[in-house]
């Protein structure tokens, strides 16, 4: 419990309100319990007859002890019922009293079940919350090392495992001990030698459950990390669907499921006949435990040597065995908060990972490019292993374009990752107008930035949302302007519902050129004075290219552009083309320069012609 209250304690301090609520009705709920149980003494003194003495009411400002005195003008009052009309009626009426604790039992039982409810559903909601928040936080070098099916088992799969075991458990744990208490102080009263006794005998119940449950939390832990890669699979399959078909890898892929499930399966068959072995096992050691009690009170009585009499020791043991239920219910608890505590485990690896990109106490702010951007000696690797840039120097005057070209692998993409501070780098600074980035808010740096990929990312969405992405409060007439600059606008009024038409999954419903548009058409929007374009039009066809790079060059005019192609053609009139090869800028200068000099560039520009 020390581990479940370190890892869950800070999501319960919003619903304190709540909390302190729901343990107010359940310990209303015990007491009402507690006097609904003493309403069977009177009758089962009438129905066995056992009262052969006659009570005399003693007055409450009387200095006897305030027990005696409530047992001994209880008793006066049944007794006088009895007198007064006949036993069947005094049971009528102790019956009606019976019935009306029990509806004020059950009343404040629904009442602090229903105040529960908003504690369950709202850290439920807080988790998923927090996850996703932290997720939009995480730097991308995160998600290139982690498994992107792994993580959505963890926000799907483990959430819910947190919701079915540790929230679920949340009444067992917040009543039971507030029963236990209250009944375990009710027994004390009835008689102390049996209730000590008792305490001795119930260790055995805790070392039988705790022998079944040592393991549960591993095998939870090993159960969830399993179908993680189940997830993962699942989640490579519907992204390769055209490879596996094309390649007839059904067979294939299948045999590998078949063998992450069938794992799953033989772990959460161990996990369950463990989970379930907790009734059997609390029912039986609680029989024994009665038993014990059954003899020692028996003992108890037939020596003399207690205050209990035959309805008195039937009393104690209802409330006994009473006692037994919610701790059973808080063994099982324990179970179902072990194999949640897993879950958990797996969900902080997320929440707990690091964030590298951190931003200063008093980071300064920036509106627009007013000089440069200055690459000074910067060097990166990731993870501090192999170096992926090596001492790169560049300078970008306003205003300017400038080009890298290189082989795959040769550092481009990341080398432009670095500007707005997706990775930091290792060595070097880079600057703008002055300012080391690192001094700059992160906010106020990626605002001057645009970005039009080799792969144009479309959410799930309308062609409107997807163009104002990010920019709150964007017209109508923007947008369209917006999409007219990038050669957008006409296929998009030929569309079913015009800028209202649903894209689908990364724009499924749209073409190549069509969702490169779009996302030219979202830079635009955004109107940056920064402009970096990664392989924007290497996957288009001829017709297609005209028509992105017609819009590109309206999108480049008085921008900064910073862009990465294979495609030579596509950047002739840059200010500045570097090669890189092998995270090192091997050549620089103009493309006129670069052919003439017969180097690396010429090779690649001979390459493409030929």
């Amino acid at each position: 419990m020390k581990d479940f209250f370190g890892v869950m304690g800070g999501y319960f301090a919003p619903y304190k309100r709540f909390i302190a609520m729901t343990l107010s009705l359940n310990v209303l709920a015990a007491v009402m319990n507690v006097f609904s149980f003493t309403m069977l003494l009177p009758i089962l003194r009438i129905l066995f007859n056992v009262d052969q003495i006659h009570y005399d009411f003693i007055p409450w400002e009387s200095d006897m002890d305030f027990a005696e005195l409530a047992e001994n003008n209880f008793y006066y009052f049944s007794q006088t019922l009895v007198e007064q009309y006949s036993p069947a009626t005094a049971l009528l009426l102790f019956g009606c009293a019976l019935s009306i604790l029990t509806l004020l039992k059950t009343s404040a039982d629904f009442g602090s079940a229903a105040t529960l409810m908003p504690i369950r559903t709202g850290i439920v909601r807080d988790i998923r919350g927090k996850i996703y928040r932290k997720i939009l936080d995480l730097p991308l070098s995160f998600f290139t090392e982690e498994k992107k099916g792994d993580i959505l088992a963890r926000v799907s799969t483990d959430v819910n495992e947190v919701d079915a075991s540790i929230t679920s458990s949340l009444e067992a744990v917040i009543k039971n001990p507030i029963l236990i208490i209250v009944y375990m102080t009710t027994l004390v009263c009835l008689s102390w030698q049996l209730t000590v006794f008792t305490v001795f005998v119930v260790p055995l119940l805790a070392l039988g459950i705790g022998k079944i449950g040592k393991s549960l939390k591993a095998k939870s832990l090993l159960l969830q990390q399993k179908w993680s890669e189940g997830f993962s699979l699942i989640e490579e399959t519907l992204g390769g669907l055209r490879i596996i078909k094309a390649f007839i890898a059904e067979r294939k892929m299948t045999e590998r499921f078949v063998s992450v499930n069938n794992a799953h399966r033989k772990i959460a068959t161990r996990v369950a006949v463990r989970q379930s072995a907790a009734h059997p096992v609390s029912e039986f050691l609680g029989t024994v435990m009665i038993v014990f009690v059954l003899w020692y009170g028996g003992m108890l009585i037939f020596s003399g040597n207690t205050m209990l009499d035959a309805s008195k020791f039937i009393y104690y043991l209802v409330i006994l065995y009473t006692t037994l239920q919610p701790l059973k219910d808080l063994s099982k608890a324990g179970y179902a908060i072990q194999k949640g505590m897993a879950s958990m485990e797996r969900i902080n690896k997320i929440l707990d990972a690091v964030n590298n990109i951190k931003e200063v106490a008093e980071p300064v702010m920036a509106d627009t490019l007013r000089k440069d951007i200055v690459f000074d000696h910067v060097s990166f690797s990731y993870n501090r292993g192999h170096e992926v840039l090596h001492d790169i120097c560049m300078e970008i005057k306003k205003g300017q374009t400038i080009a890298l070209v290189g082989q795959s692998g040769s550092g481009k993409s990341t080398l432009v990752d670095l500007v707005p501070r997706f990775h930091d780098i290792n060595e070097g600074h880079i600057i703008i107008d002055g300012v080391d980035i690192r001094q700059m808010s992160i906010h106020s740096l990626r605002s001057l930035i645009g970005n039009v990929n080799q792969e144009a990312i479309l959410f799930n969405d309308t062609v409107f949302n997807n163009i104002a992405f990010g920019m709150e409060g964007a017209s109508r007439e923007q947008v369209e302007a917006a999409a007219r600059i990038a050669n957008a606008h006409e296929f998009i009024m030929e569309m079913e519902k015009g800028y209202e038409t649903n894209v689908g999954d990364r724009g499924c419903r749209l073409s190549g050129g069509q969702r490169q548009r779009i996302s030219i058409a979202r830079a635009i929007l955004k109107n940056p004075p920064i402009l970096i374009l990664d392989e924007a039009t290497s996957a288009l066809d001829t017709e297609s290219e005209r028509l992105v790079q017609d819009a590109l060059e309206r999108l480049m005019k008085s921008r900064t552009t910073i862009a990465i192609a294979h495609r030579l053609s596509t950047i002739r009139n840059a200010d500045m083309i570097y090669v890189l090869h092998e995270g090192k800028i091997v050549e620089k200068g103009s493309h006129d320069q670069l052919t003439a000099l017969g180097g690396y560039y010429k090779h690649l520009n001979d390459m493409q012609q030929l």
